[in-house]
């Protein structure tokens, strides 16, 4: 079992949060390493596999202009990927991934090319609409070895915002406790 889907589990079941994710070239391994994790019920609502472009603009609300210009393989795509299936599936958290696993390049992206997304809620007291982030990532390996790092990639991303997040919010607590010094 993953350490990192382990962790996530517990820091979104810690906090309350949710999570939603949108893959593609990843075809459901991401939830699938998440659902592996016993009590991951508590914090998973669910996932959705847009492997086909149009799909990517109907299910998960990714511009359609931007995949015209830009194809599937791109680091707004897996953005809006993120944050249009934490929209549809009413999640705190989602991610995605997006990319090229051969064994033939793609929307001119050579083989390896990987974006993944994690779109969260704003941290607390700025206002803000909604946190997100992309890593872009050049991947070796044959189809199967770029799938499981692009699983462990978005993971890791995650865990770092999760981490952030609750960092975030001890400091805000202590803040608040320590008449905001």
């Amino acid at each position: 079992m993953n350490s990192t889907a382990t962790e996530v589990v517990r820091l979104l079941t810690v906090s309350g949060s949710t999570l939603a994710v949108a893959e593609s070239l990843t075809g459901g391994l991401v939830a699938a390493e998440i659902t592996s994790v016993p009590g991951a019920s508590k914090a998973f609502r669910g996932s959705v596999t847009a492997y086909a472009t149009e799909l990517k603009h109907e299910l998960l609300g990714v511009e359609a202009p931007l995949l015209a210009a830009h194809g599937a393989v791109h680091p707004q795509v897996a953005a809006q990927m993120a944050a249009g299936v934490r929209r549809a599936l009413g999640a705190d958290w989602g991610v995605a991934t997006t990319g090229v696993a051969g064994p033939d390049p793609q929307d001119g992206q050579p083989v390896g090319t990987v974006f993944v997304a994690v779109a969260g809620p704003a941290p607390a007291g700025t206002g803000a609409v909604g946190g997100g982030k992309v890593a872009s990532l050049r991947l070796n390996g044959g189809r199967a070895e770029i799938r499981k790092e692009s699983v462990r990639s978005v993971l890791a991303l995650l865990l770092e915002q999760l981490t952030s997040e609750q960092t975030g919010n001890e400091r805000a607590q202590d803040t608040e406790q320590n008449g905001g010094f």
